[in-house]
């Protein structure tokens, strides 16, 4: 095996210490320049429209969050609200009729949709499509 002499490891060294100092002038640059465009961007008023367009969806998401966890409170809500345990994800409720009178008769996965968005997302069609295909089965696990 041939062996490295002193210069070329001094070499292979000064080599690497270059290439080490390029890649962190070159962060550093760009780090500036995402600065000054974002800046630029904020003082022409881009960022600040974008800022708001954030804000409403998130208030949205928020609203729609909110009125899932009350759907069993409002008026017109179809079932016992006593009936009902939410999950969250993927779905938003189960219901298990007639749980407040000891006899469950039905379970029943409950999506909630408020506002605009009233759409089943892929996860929410999948468990439905599950569901009305009677791919549903009971299991137990039990801990030792």
């Amino acid at each position: 095996m041939k062996t490295l002499s002193p210069q070329t490891i001094l070499l292979l060294c000064v080599f690497a210490l270059f290439c080490l100092l390029f890649l962190l002038i070159g962060r550093r640059m760009g780090l500036s320049q995402g600065r000054r465009q974002e800046r630029a961007d904020w003082e022409s008023g881009k960022l600040a429209g974008i800022v708001k367009a954030r804000l409403k969806a998130s208030r949205a998401v928020l609203g729609g969050l909110v009125s899932e966890q009350i759907a069993p409170m409002l008026p017109d809500f179809p079932f016992d609200p006593g009936d009902c345990r939410f999950v969250g994800k993927p779905v938003d409720f189960i219901v298990f009729r007639g749980m407040n009178e000891k006899n469950i008769t039905e379970v029943i996965f409950l999506e909630v949709k408020s506002g605009t968005g009233k759409n089943l997302n892929e996860q929410e069609r999948r468990l439905r499509d599950a569901v009305q295909a009677g791919r549903v089965r009971w299991a137990e696990f039990d801990i030792e």
